[in-house]
C-alpha cells in the first residue's frame, strides 16, 4: 500500500493511502497489472484507537452521489454509523473516481475538451468503473479479503452493481435508501418523483405558511428584472426552485425557512414586494443550490445500464414539462428536487465546460453494463437494505420491487427517517444487528 499519512482525529486513528487504477478498465480485469493512461484512487482507512493493531473485518463504504467523496470525520459520533461501525471493523473510505483526492474532475479538466472527447471521458466516472477499482483495491491492497459494503443513496446503486459483477468479493452488503429500480428507466424514475417534489413543496407551506408569501414576492422579483448571485450566476425562478433539492433531508424544511426570512432588507425584514433582496440572502442561495461537479453532469446517467433503446436526451425536463404545476409563474410557488435541468449548463460558471459533454452524452445510446438481473436474481451475498418510506429521491416502491427480485435480500421499511437517515446512531445499527441475529455475518467472527 502507498501510505501518505497517518494521523489521529478526536476518536479515530485514520491512514491517508493512494493507488493507481486505468481510467478505462477495457480489457483489464481488477487485481492484474495494467497499461495505458491511468487515475490515482485515494481512500483512508478508519480504525477505533483501540483497534489500530487487531485485524479486525473489513467495511467499505460506498458513498452517494453521483460524484460524492468519501465523507471527512470530525469525530466518531459526527457521523452515527461510523461510531457504530468501528467496534467491529477496519473501514475503509474511498473517494470515488473523479472526487475529493482520487484524480477530481472539474471546470479545469473539461475545458480542455471539445464535446466528444468530454463524453467518453465522464463515461469512465460511473458505476462499472468505480466498482471495478473497488474491486482492484480489495485484491491489491487487502489481499484479496472479502469485506462488507455500506452503501448511503447512489452506494446503493454501486452495491447491486457490485453483487452483479464481483458478488465473490462480498460477504454481506447493507444499503440505506439507495436500492435503484432494475431495469434502471430515467424517465421512470422522475414520472416519480415529480408528484413527491409537489407533496413535499406544500408539506413545507403547511409547516411555515408565511413562505408562500416570501417565495411567491422573491419569485416575481426573479422573473420582473435580473438578478445576479454573488459568484455572478444569474439568480432566475428555476434556480431559486431548486432550494428544494434538500427537501428530502432533515432538517431541510428549516434551512430553507431560514434562507426565506433573511430575504428582505428593508425595514424588520418582513415581506414586501418594494423590498430589495438582501445581499446574505444571495449568498445563502447560492451555497445552497452550488453544483459540485460531476454531481449534476452525471445525474440521469447512473440510470444508463448498457445499451439503450432511446438516448436519455434530459428526462427530468421531459418530465417537468408535463407537470405545469411546477412552471416558473406558477403561484403557490413548487420548489424542484433532485433533478437536472439544460438550462443549468448554459447559466451556471460551474457547470458551462461540461455543456459541450452533456449535448453528445444526452443522444448517446453505449454505455457500461452496471446491473446483471440473472445475476442478482440468483445472489448469495447477504443483502439488508434499509428502505425509508417517503424517500424523496429514491422511490419506496421501486426500491422494493427491485428487492423482490434480489436473492437474499432482507428490507426494512420504516417512515422514522428521511434520506439520511444513516447519519444518525440508529440505522446502521439496527441493520448491523438484524443481519447478525440472522446469522448473515459469522464469516467474520
Amino acid at each position: 500500500m502507498t501510505l501518505l499519512s497517518e494521523y489521529y482525529v478526536p476518536g479515530l486513528h485514520i491512514e491517508d493511502r493512494s493507488i493507481k487504477v486505468p481510467l478505462d478498465w477495457t480489457g483489464h480485469e481488477p487485481g492484474h497489472g495494467f497499461d495505458g493512461e491511468s487515475i490515482s484512487l485515494f481512500y483512508r482507512v478508519v480504525t477505533a484507537p483501540e483497534h489500530v493493531h487487531d485485524d479486525l473485518p473489513l467495511l467499505v463504504f460506498l458513498q452517494g452521489g453521483p460524484g460524492g467523496s468519501g465523507p471527512r470525520p470530525l469525530s466518531p459520533s459526527s457521523d452515527g454509523w461510523i461510531e457504530e461501525a468501528i467496534k467491529h471493523f477496519r473501514v475503509v473510505l474511498p473517494d470515488q473516481r473523479g472526487t475529493g483526492r482520487s484524480s477530481r474532475v472539474d471546470t479545469h479538466i473539461m475545458n480542455r475538451m471539445d464535446g466528444m472527447q468530454g463524453a467518453a471521458y465522464l463515461k469512465h466516472f460511473l458505476a462499472d468503473s468505480i466498482v471495478r477499482d473497488f474491486e482492484h483495491l480489495r485484491r491489491t491492497e487487502f489481499g484479496g479479503k472479502q469485506w462488507v459494503t455500506l452503501g448511503q443513496s447512489y452506494g446503493g446503486f454501486l452495491t447491486l452493481t457490485y453483487l452483479s459483477l464481483f458478488p465473490q468479493g462480498v460477504i454481506a452488503s447493507f444499503t440505506t435508501g439507495g436500492i435503484p429500480h432494475v431495469p434502471a428507466d430515467a424517465t421512470d424514475v422522475y414520472r416519480h418523483t415529480f408528484p413527491r417534489m409537489a407533496r413535499k413543496t406544500a408539506q413545507f407551506y403547511k409547516r411555515y405558511p408565511q413562505d408562500v408569501e416570501r417565495a411567491a414576492i422573491i419569485a416575481d422579483k426573479l422573473a420582473a428584472e435580473p438578478v445576479s448571485l454573488p459568484n455572478g450566476d444569474p439568480l432566475t425562478v428555476e434556480r431559486f426552485q431548486m432550494l428544494g433539492s434538500d427537501f428530502g433531508m432533515k432538517p431541510s424544511f428549516e434551512r430553507v425557512h431560514w434562507i426565506l426570512d433573511d430575504a428582505f432588507l428593508d425595514g424588520d425584514g418582513s415581506a414586501s414586494a418594494d423590498s430589495k433582496l438582501s445581499d446574505e440572502f444571495l449568498a445563502k442561495v447560492m451555497d445552497a443550490t452550488a453544483s459540485r461537479p460531476l454531481y449534476w453532469p452525471l445525474q440521469e446517467f447512473i440510470y444508463a445500464n448498457g445499451e439503450l433503446e432511446t438516448p436519455i436526451r434530459w428526462a427530468a425536463q421531459r418530465v417537468r414539462d408535463e407537470h405545469p404545476e411546477f412552471d416558473a409563474g406558477e403561484r403557490p410557488l413548487n420548489f424542484t428536487g433532485e433533478a437536472m435541468f439544460p438550462w443549468m449548463f448554459e447559466q451556471e460558471a460551474a457547470l458551462r465546460p461540461f455543456k459541450p459533454a452533456m449535448d453528445v452524452l444526452m443522444e448517446s445510446t453505449h454505455f457500461g453494463t452496471i446491473y446483471d438481473a440473472d445475476q442478482l436474481a440468483r445472489n448469495e451475498v447477504p443483502l439488508q437494505a434499509a428502505v425509508y418510506f417517503d424517500d424523496m429521491y429514491v422511490d419506496s416502491g421501486l426500491q422494493l420491487d427491485t428487492l423482490s427480485r434480489v436473492g437474499n435480500s432482507h428490507y426494512w421499511t420504516t417512515n422514522e427517517f428521511e434520506h439520511d437517515g444513516l447519519h444518525g446512531s440508529t440505522v446502521f445499527k439496527h441493520l448491523y444487528t438484524e443481519a447478525l441475529n440472522r446469522g448473515d455475518l459469522e464469516e467474520l467472527f
